[in-house]
């Protein structure tokens, strides 16, 4: 592994700040602030061992996969990109390259979705690795989406996908053969899309209330926006958009596609809710899953079962 100095070098050369900004080489980084924008700000933190299995895990996917999470939190609120900020821990005995690779598994989504890298922090750690990334975005004052706006009456809505995420983490721990549907699962755990575009579309379409992304499964997330927004919520578990490759892969299994998709987390897809009469002509692809209600149960339409979604603590 590279000294620090010479570590923090190579990055500064792969992730030069864009024109106007100040990125890595001092001890801040200077971002010009704009009249009439609200700034973003996110952090999460990954430990090897609780939230990814360094024998199993590429470092390239590891640098794609802590990125999305934190981009998928400016996406949640409608926020356009402004950039990220990564800190390491790395113990000293990573394989020869890890660091480099991992670094261009983020660099690569930040390029995609626009996320300049403008500084952080690298230590050591005795046995394992720990990535703690602190995001920025921005949304005209008063636009972000927040969790806490949603109506009764409004429908509760998703894009793309749920549960591919949470079955390819399943197919991981138990160890099933990695065919070409249990592949596609894996890779949607591993390589997510966060939805950053679709993001700020929503919070620039009338009729849209309340938005957050999915990481913890519609059964913990949808109870987000219940609370802040002291609601309740119906939804019809035969109407959660579901791949072909889960039904496949559950089908094989004799598994419950629900329990991924409704309890499940790390889709990284959007949660949100919207007027009735605004949601026709909505041309982002999108999939109605239920209404909200005056509250204050979540209740499932096509099952006695609850799902309850994932937990921190």
């Amino acid at each position: 592994m590279k000294g620090e100095f010479e570590f923090i070098e190579s990055i500064r050369s792969m992730f030069p700040a864009p024109e106007g900004v100040e990125g890595i080489g001092d001890d801040c980084a200077i971002i010009p602030q704009q009249e009439g924008w609200e700034t973003l700000v996110s952090t999460d933190m990954l430990v090897e061992g609780s939230h990814f299995l360094m024998d199993d895990i590429t470092p390239y996917q590891l640098g794609w996969k802590a990125a999305a999470s934190n981009f998928s939190d400016i996406a949640a609120m409608g926020g356009a990109p402004v950039g990220s900020f990564l800190a390491l821990a790395l113990p000293h005995d990573l394989p020869v390259g890890w660091e480099e690779e991992f670094l261009k598994g983020y660099r690569d989504i930040s390029e995609e979705y626009g996320f300049p890298l403008l500084g952080g922090d690298t230590t050591s750690s005795k046995d394992r690795v720990c990535i703690c990334v602190t995001v920025l975005g921005k949304t005209p004052s008063g636009r972000s989406v927040r969790r806490s706006g949603a109506k009764d009456g409004d429908l509760v809505c998703v894009t793309g996908f749920l549960g591919d995420s949470a079955a390819g983490l399943a197919a991981i721990l138990h160890g099933y053969e990695r065919d070409e549907d249990v592949k596609y699962l894996i890779d949607k755990h591993y390589l997510p899309h966060p939805r950053v575009r679709e993001g700020q579309a929503l919070a620039a379409w009338p009729g849209v209330h309340s938005m957050m992304d999915i990481s913890d499964g519609i059964g913990s997330d949808l109870h987000h926006i219940m609370e802040e927004s002291q609601v309740g919520a119906r939804v019809d578990l035969s109407e959660i958009p579901l791949s072909k490759q889960l039904r496949s892969f559950c089908s094989r299994y004799g598994l419950d596609p629900y329990e991924f998709a409704a309890a499940g987390g790390e889709d990284y897809e959007l949660l949100f809710t919207i007027d009735p009469e605004a949601e026709p002509d909505l041309e982002l692809p999108h999939t109605v899953i239920g209404t909200i209600t005056d509250g204050p149960e979540l209740e499932w339409d096509g099952s006695e079962k609850d799902y309850m979604g994932f937990r921190h603590f």
